[in-house]
């Protein structure tokens, strides 16, 4: 007779989950006792990097990723990379060990108290089976969940005394069935959305994360190109799904509506693909759309397509949709767009490496397909304007703007995606969130690129702060760390850089190098005391 834990472990097999990221407790041990030699376990220092870890794990890979935490307090401290992972649809699928069965209405120490209700709402299914038997079942069923449209983390809590329990003989059954989607666009559907593209005088197309996450990036530029319609970049997005030097890319859209609306002007359809409308930040009211302008979605996910505030939708998967589209739309009369214009010369700083100078070497001597990690928001108009991304799968970023996820997604990365180089772009004060993961870079000898842009300041907020009218407030500087130290106590090798040749000598050694590398560059001129002057 088979135990739950050895039925669980040949369902993980069989789904692709061998790699489990975590930190353990003892509400855990149970369950890692019986680990097989074909699994490997990634140990994370702080719940939050384990799962932006498994974030950019699964983001890199398209795949699932498998997260062991402990318990509620565990649970708990990775709820803020739960935030990311439930707007980029990540499929993680979240284990957390719980107390003895019989122990857990007395709130005895390390008991889940309403286990199921601790993760909502950041994760689209949560559940503790009723029974030892039940689990394997609850464990597919939570892996077929995750992995549907649209894709989402999931929570299991499993009390640890079920793991040695005789599984019952049928869930054997379990790790040979299939779940598959089946929805699709109505032929019906199709003609009336090429009708409605065909028609328009002046579309433009809007591109979210799940056109990246269904490897529809090349159908998306079939329908621009026939089109003729410039592309923006759904606000916010995690993923970049458009190569950023095609005549027709024009960036990341605004993340306010009064902004939004005005990219929008002279345009006469809409069609949003794969993203929410609109995940916006900075409050600026104003009219959703210009007048004469209509907006269809195009989404996977029928919580988004509810929730939009104007516009219609479309509930159905982007890759086939797209593909049909592009198939079929007319190429339209319209000239073709232009070529972009060449890269605008980069501004230099006499102390320090302006984040032009640094997008512009790193797009000069880092490899073609490099994969990024970016969490530097206040350096993002500098990115965008220097940044060569042609290949699909290059650009991750956090979906909810949380701090914490890119030093240890950038880590995921790199383990999931061996074949890439991966670069990850943070920010100092990002930098602090997730700063653990360095010892499992150096643990599992990653060859991730980590780039920590040091200007002594929370940038981003700065700038948030100007929006907001609210001037100089406590809290927003973060002078005086260092970040070679800091790397080199966890294993990392790492220098500082404060001028564009030195960052080209360090990154090539880092490119070079058969594990982890941090590179700190000064950014910004920063007074005795490392804070911006």
């Amino acid at each position: 007779m088979a135990t739950v834990a050895e039925v669980t472990y040949r369902i993980l097999r069989a789904r692709g989950l061998t790699t489990i990221f975590g930190n353990p407790g003892s509400n855990e041990l149970p369950f890692l006792a019986h680990m097989p030699e074909d699994f490997t376990y990634v140990l994370g220092l702080h719940e939050g990097a384990v799962v932006s870890m498994a974030d950019g794990f699964a983001l890199a890979t398209g795949g699932p990723a498998f997260v062991n935490l402990h318990a509620a307090s565990g649970s708990g401290n990775a709820m803020g990379g739960l935030t990311n992972a439930v707007y980029s649809h990540s499929p993680l699928v979240l284990t957390a060990g719980q107390q003895v069965r019989s122990t857990i209405g007395q709130e005895v120490m390390l008991a889940n108290v309403d286990a199921t209700a601790l993760p909502q709402p950041l994760v689209k299914w949560s559940s503790e089976p009723a029974c030892a038997a039940d689990v394997p079942r609850t464990i597919d069923q939570a892996v077929h969940t995750a992995l549907l449209p649209a894709r989402g983390p999931v929570y299991v809590s499993v009390p640890y005394d079920d793991w040695a329990a005789d599984a019952d003989p049928d869930s054997e059954l379990l790790a040979g069935r299939t779940v598959r989607g089946g929805a699709s666009l109505s032929e019906e559907q199709v003609t009336e959305l090429v009708a409605l593209l065909d028609g328009a005088r002046n579309p433009l197309l809007v591109l979210g994360p799940q056109v990246d996450a269904a490897g529809a990036n090349a159908d998306a530029v079939r329908l621009a190109e026939a089109l003729r319609a410039p592309v923006w970049i759904a606000p916010s997005a995690p993923r970049c799904p458009f190569p950023t030097r095609h005549p027709a890319f024009r960036g990341v859209l605004p993340a306010a509506v009064r902004e939004v609306s005005a990219a929008f002007e002279g345009h006469d359809l809409v069609l949003v693909v794969g993203a929410p409308v609109f995940r916006y930040h900075q409050y600026q009211p104003g009219r959703y759309l210009p007048e004469g302008t209509r907006l269809v979605q195009l989404t996977e996910d029928p919580k988004e397509a509810a929730r939009a505030p104007f516009g219609d939708a479309v509930v159905a998967p982007v890759g086939p949709a797209l593909a049909a589209l592009a198939d079929r739309v007319a190429v339209a009369a319209r000239p073709p767009l232009p070529p972009l214009p060449p890269f605008p010369r980069p501004r230099t700083s006499p102390h320090s490496v302006h984040p032009d100078e640094l997008f512009a070497l790193l797009r000069e001597h880092a490899p073609d397909d490099a994969l990024y990690v970016v969490e530097s928001t206040s350096t993002a108009a500098s990115f965008w304007s220097q940044m060569d991304l042609r290949e699909p799968g290059s650009y991750l970023f956090p979906a909810s703007g949380g701090l914490g996820f890119g030093l240890p997604a950038a880590v995921g990365a790199q383990l999931g995606r061996p074949d890439r180089q991966v670069v990850g772009v943070i920010g100092d004060g990002s930098a602090n969130y997730g700063i653990t993961a360095l010892w499992t870079a150096a643990r599992h000898r990653i060859p991730v690129v980590i780039l920590v842009l040091k200007n002594g300041t929370y940038g981003a907020l700065r700038w948030f702060g100007e929006v907001l009218g609210t001037g100089e407030t406590p809290g927003t500087d973060v002078p005086g760390i260092d970040f070679t130290a800091l790397a080199r106590g966890y294993g990392v090798p790492a220098r500082p850089v404060s001028d564009g040749a030195g960052f080209v000598l360090a990154l090539k050694d880092a490119l070079s190098a058969d594990g982890p590398s941090l590179i700190e560059v000064v950014t910004a001129d920063l007074d005795e005391e490392g804070g911006p002057r």
